[in-house]
Formats: structure tokens, sequence, C-alpha cells
């Protein structure tokens, strides 16, 4: 009798691998990578992503309540969230899907609507859509003429060394010609064009037949990008000096691609703190053709919320700070290898549990995603206070995981003696806290414009990378997602892309996102009498 194995079918070929002892305990994504054919489990194998999705050619599969999962139907599986039978399966892996195509962008982000074939570019077989952030930008290369995804490049945006938020960023710039040149050198020549560049380079794709590229970003980004002084966003009343759909000869902005006729395209946004990566989104979410009641956000250095209850929309932006991207924290890192990505505390006796980015090695620091498990679960077990200290008893509890330093009492998180122990402060929490309201509030306040409570909203588009990793449950039982429910949220991923992807593709939707930031009321939150109401009451663990 032969051996139980899988079949694997991917684009370079089949293989078959043998099935081990033990094989069965694990997810089918980790007996892949064990096998040497690693999938794109961007989401950590929480199932929130379609990253490592395989199709079940023959056989059986086992979800986690023990039911099986048959082959027929061309139905999707999810590898991170299925175990092996005790029988052989046969699995076709899409390319998608393989490491090797990390980052897999596509797999990022969701897109509710179709789109027709009707490019922008007026020149060039290839075109790029570009998500510019604050810390980190995304680009992918498309083949024009079929719309597909031929090549992608992501990285950190360079602007990151003249300050981490787009206020530094501001500031910067006033009455300084000189430091808006170095910021627009940053995202053009050292970022942009390196991406390019890069997703040229593995698609076999000359620059020269690239012939248009769209970007979304926030309104800072955008000026930042096309040399334009953001210095009046800083100050009352934050005017902008454009929000408007612009296009420039990629040469006017230092970027060399294209031939004649080769054209950058900003993409529309709202206003000064809401910005065409908002606008992207709502077209991407297909929250523009939904009657509502609806909420996008997303949870960032800004976080950005929009609401729409039929054709009305109101938008605004919170200043969430940057310690879900760990800034300003003890042990806080942004969202790369070696991170803390997942914490589980058990209280009797005390432990705790991490999951890595990466999977292994020794923690680096903490990222946002363990930051709300952590809110959570301490809360849960009693170690917090609503008021966010620490329990007086848990020095007692974890004797050798609590000290004192000159801001408070901190809990060591990795075992005595780690060459880099993580630590999580009262001065930490007080800080997330803080970012945990602004967000809450900002949601509060436009459900109340609107006349809206939680229960009453039919869809929450969770956007943006944080939240493409958070825990749904914990992220609603900390207060960042205060009275909605899991079946409400979906988890959307970097809509700001997709965005910029559909305007590339089809041109019809660039005037449906400028329609929509026309149309957007923007709303104030520091003008709002009930805001700082609102914020202070959401400084508490419920």
């Amino acid at each position: 009798m032969t051996a139980p194995h899988i079949d694997v079918r991917t684009p370079d070929g089949r293989r078959r691998l043998g099935i081990d002892p033990g094989d069965g305990s694990l997810p089918v994504s980790e007996v892949l990578r064990l096998h040497g054919l690693p999938l794109n489990t961007r989401c950590g194998g929480r199932g929130s992503c379609g990253g490592c999705e395989i199709e079940l050619l023959s056989g059986h599969l086992c979800r986690a309540d023990g039911s099986r999962m048959s082959a027929g139907g061309r139905t999707r599986i999810k590898t991170c969230q299925v175990r092996l039978g005790p029988e052989s399966v046969e699995l076709a892996v899409p390319a998608r899907s393989l490491l090797r195509h990390e980052p897999a962008i596509l797999a990022e982000f969701r897109l509710n609507i179709p789109w027709g074939h009707d490019p922008l570019g007026p020149s060039g077989r290839y075109g790029a859509a570009v998500d510019l952030g604050t810390t980190t930008v995304a680009l992918l290369l498309c083949d024009l003429e079929s719309g597909s995804v031929v090549g992608q490049a992501s990285a950190f945006n360079a602007q990151i060394q003249f300050g981490e938020d787009v206020i530094t960023r501001i500031q910067r710039c006033n009455g300084s010609p000189e430091a808006l040149g170095q910021l627009q050198r940053a995202v053009a020549c050292e970022t942009l064009a390196p991406l390019l560049s890069e997703a040229c380079a593995g698609a076999g794709v000359d620059p020269a037949d690239v012939g248009v590229m769209t970007v979304a970003g926030n309104t800072t980004m955008l000026h930042l990008l096309a040399g334009v002084d953001p210095t009046p966003m800083g100050i009352h009343p934050f005017r902008p000096a454009f929000l408007g759909h612009r296009v420039h000869p990629p040469r006017d902005l230092g970027l060399k691609f294209g031939k004649e006729g080769a054209q950058v395209h900003l993409l529309p946004g709202p206003s000064a703190y809401v910005g065409s990566d908002l606008a992207a989104g709502l077209v991407a979410t297909g929250m523009i053709y939904d009657e509502g009641p609806s909420l996008l956000i997303d949870v960032g250095t800004n976080g950005e919320i929009i609401a729409k209850v039929g054709d009305r929309l109101l938008g605004c932006a919170t200043a969430a700070g940057p310690a879900f991207e760990g800034a300003g924290l003890t042990s806080g890192m942004r969202a790369t290898r070696g991170a803390i990505e997942r914490i589980r505390l058990g209280g009797d006796p005390f432990s705790v549990e991490l999951g890595l980015i990466g999977g292994s090695g020794p923690p680096q620091g903490i990222c946002g995603s363990a930051y709300v498990d952590f809110l959570w679960e301490a809360r849960r077990l009693g170690f917090l206070q609503a008021n966010g200290r620490f329990d007086p008893a848990l020095g007692s509890r974890a004797p050798e995981n609590v000290e004192s330093d000159s801001y408070g009492r901190r809990l060591r998180l990795t075992p005595s003696g780690s060459p880099n122990p993580a630590w999580i402060s009262e001065l930490d929490i007080s800080r997330l806290l803080q970012a945990k309201a602004a967000i809450a509030a900002g949601t509060a306040i436009l459900l109340a414009l609107v006349g809206k409570a939680p229960s009453d909203i039919k869809s929450v588009y969770l956007a943006g990378g944080f939240g493409f990793h958070l825990s749904l449950e914990h992220a609603i039982g900390c207060g960042l997602l205060a009275g909605f429910r899991e079946e409400q949220i979906q988890v959307v991923g970097n809509t700001s892309l997709g965005g910029a992807f559909l305007a590339l593709n089809d041109q019809s939707l660039l005037e449906e996102m400028a329609g929509a930031a026309r149309r957007m009321e923007t709303v104030e939150l520091n003008l709002q009498p009930g805001f700082e109401d609102a914020y202070i009451d959401n400084l508490i663990l419920a």
C-alpha cells in the first residue's frame, strides 16, 4: 500500500511530499513550509487574508472543529485553517499563493467591485499603481493589455529619516525650500524610482515601456511628491494647495520611465487630512455604491474614518499617533521579521505565549497587533485595571516578570536572561490607550452625526496593514472597535493600493473617486462639542 502523501501542483510542475508523523496536528500551510514549499501566509495564519489559498483536487482536509472538507467545486481553501487527514490528498497551488511572490500585494487588498478594461495610459504597454504611505510604499506593475499584475515591490518611505509623521514633515518644510526638496527627492528618487526598477527587473519589463503611474496617498504625501509646499496644512484652517486629480510628466517629479507622453496621476482626495488613499478605498471596497450605513476605518499613524448613509459621506482624521506602529514604546517596533505579533497570556500560573513574524528566532520587539492582544488579554485576566495601571497583585502573581521604573511598573514578556527582553510598561499602556481612544472617539462622533449606533452599521470596512493583522475579537474587546460585532467587520487590506490599481485599469473609476471626494463632508473633530468627552470616556479599558 502506498504511504500517505501530498501531490502538489504548482505553475512550475508537480511535487510529491511524504506525510510525516505529526503532520496531522499542523496547519497544511505549516506542513508545506516544512517540506520546502512555503506559502504566502501574510496574515500570520489567522485566516484573514487569501494569501495561502489552494484548491483541493482530491481527498479530504479537516477543519479545526473536526469536520471534513471534500474535493470538488473548485473552492479555494485557506491552508492555515485546515489540517491533513489520514489519507493522501492532491492540491493545486496558484502562483500568487507561493512565498516567492511575497509580498503578494493583490492578496493584501480585497476588491468588492467589478471593473472594466479602459486603462489610463496613453502610451506604453505597462502601468504602475502606487500606495504612497507615510511609513511604507507599495507598487504594483500591471500589463495594461490584460489588466494583470506582472510585478511588485514595497519598501519603507525614505522620508522616515526626516520624521515619523506628516506633521513633523510639514513643519520641516516651513520656510525651507531646501527641506521641501529633500523630502521630494526622498520619496521620488529614493523610494519610488527604486521600487519601479525592482518591479520592472523582476518582470523583465523595460521601464521605457511603462507609460503611466497612479498614486494614492494622504494629501501631505502627494504634496511632497509633487514638490508643493504643504506648510498651510499644518495650521488652521488646514488648506492644501490642491485636492483634485493632477497629472505630471515623470521627469518633473524626478522619475525616469516611459517615453514621450508618459504620465503620473495623483489621485483626488477630499481634504487636508482625509486623502486620496481613503477616496481610493471608497471605490475598492464598493462602499461608494453601498447604501449603508457603513464605515471605512483605516487605523494608522493618522486614523481616518468615513461614514456613509445613503448618499451622505462624512470623513474625519484623528491623531492616533504612531503608537500602533511601535513608536515611542519601550519595546515597540514596526511589523517586520522578528517582531512579536501575537500575545497570549495565562493567569494561573502566569504564562506568556508569543508569536513572531517569521515564525522563529529571538524576539526583536513588539508590533501593533500584539499590543492590542495584550490590552485585551491583560484586562481579561485582571492584570490591568480599567485605568491601564497594573493590578497591585500582579507582582505576587508574576514576581520574576514585574519590576518598577521611574514611570511606574513594567512587565517582561520574554524569559529571564533573554538577549533582547521585551517589556510593556504602564507608560506604554497609557500611550496605547490614547491611540485607541482617538480612533474610538472619532468613530463615535461620526456615528452620532449620522444618527447611528454601532449595532446599526451594516458593514465596517477595516483597511490598512495594521487592521489586516488585528485579532478582531481583541480589537473589539479592548475598545478600539467598541460596540461592533465581528460579523459586521470586513478586513479589506490595502484599499489605497486597490483603488490605485482600479484607477489605472479603468479610468471611469477615477471619476467615481473624484466625485466622492468632492461631495464628502469633512468633520474637524476638535470643533465637535462631544469629542473631548468621547475621547476621555475611551481612555479606559472596559
